[in-house]
């Protein structure tokens, strides 16, 4: 399997002040044959939000 290109996150916000949630729900791949992406979702977001970021190294993965 490759690597994806971007990973999905459920992004809950808090109050102000508050660090938002982040929870990873899945991952996206781009084709192998031309333009697009297939989004591979483990969950959904309750309120219907999904950010997908493209991955980190594992020195900056520990920053989230």
């Amino acid at each position: 399997m490759s690597k994806p290109t971007f990973y999905a996150y459920a992004v809950k916000q808090r109050d102000k002040g508050q660090k938002d949630i982040w929870t990873r729900i899945g991952a996206a791949f781009t084709h192998k044959k031309g333009d697009g992406l297939t989004i591979e979702l483990d969950a959904l977001p309750v309120d219907g939000k999904i950010v997908l970021m493209p991955p980190k190294d594992e020195a900056e993965a520990g920053e989230r």
